[in-house]
């Protein structure tokens, strides 16, 4: 399918791995003059060189952390002047740490709020005056699972994301019909992230190689495996072009169809 995105601009943050860079490869493919962001310099070079030869428009990677309102003012900033304006916002982060609840102090709530909530916030409002003007402004935002359904040891997770979403619904509204914005709520996918859990429990002999342990994440997942990142990604791009110009405040699982929940 032709996603007619040729020629647009789009803006992924925490994207020098995971997710966010399937997200960005996806939109680099469709032929997006991507800016992608990382934290570390070296990452985010490789990121670029990787991206960059996928689909005819330019990749550029611009560093910066995500809890610094300076550098998402420069990230924005940065897109719009490499490419004249702002069509696709994709936001990602990192996961907040594991634990229970008794375990968590109060700067671990602040930390993730930070991470994950704030980093969302200050992107859309430096973002959303430049998505407004754009033909097809949209914004997608990468959560979990989690805000659908807990899991258990993920307290931070279950809990921080779900104003994430909260914040994706509202802006669908504010910001219609100029910009829509949607939301993706992944399950286990084959990322860095798992790929080390997996490689970690290997050394500890739970399983007798990768591919066995990969095997078992998938197990519980009624397509039988966990998730390529690039179908994610396909995803974020589909939501992202005209195609899905009637999608709009929506959460989207992609999990294989592991949850139990109806809606």
């Amino acid at each position: 399918m032709e996603l007619e995105l040729e020629g647009t601009s789009a803006l992924v943050t925490a994207s020098s791995s995971g997710l966010g860079k399937a997200s960005a490869k996806a939109l680099a493919r469709e032929g997006a003059n991507v800016v992608v962001n990382g934290r570390d310099e070296e990452r985010l070079a490789e990121t670029v060189d990787e991206l960059e030869p996928v689909g005819d428009g330019h990749v550029v990677g611009v560093q910066g952390d995500l809890t610094e309102k300076a550098d998402i003012e420069t990230l924005v900033t940065r897109t719009v002047e490499e490419f004249g304006g702002l069509d696709t916002l994709v936001t990602s982060a990192g996961g907040p740490p594991s634990g229970a609840f008794m375990d968590t102090d109060d700067e671990d709530w602040y930390d993730a709020f930070d991470l994950l909530v704030m980093s969302a916030v200050r992107t859309v409002r430096e973002a959303a005056p430049h998505l407004k003007e754009a033909d097809n402004g949209t914004m997608t935002f990468i959560t979990s699972r989690s805000v659908k359904e807990a899991i258990d040891s993920l307290v931070l997770s279950n809990s921080v994301r779900m104003a994430v979403i909260g914040l994706e619904k509202t802006l669908s509204k504010e910001l219609a019909p100029e910009v829509r914005s949607n939301s993706v709520l992944p399950g286990p996918h084959e990322t860095s992230r798992i790929e080390d859990l997996v490689e970690q429990a290997v050394e500890r002999g739970e399983y007798e190689d990768y591919e066995e342990g990969v095997a078992d994440w998938g197990g519980g997942i009624p397509l039988g495996r966990i998730g390529d990142p690039q179908e994610l990604g396909d995803t974020v791009a589909f939501l992202s072009s005209p195609k899905s110009s009637y999608i709009n405040g929506v959460s989207i699982p992609i999990e294989g169809g592991a949850g139990a929940s109806n809606l």
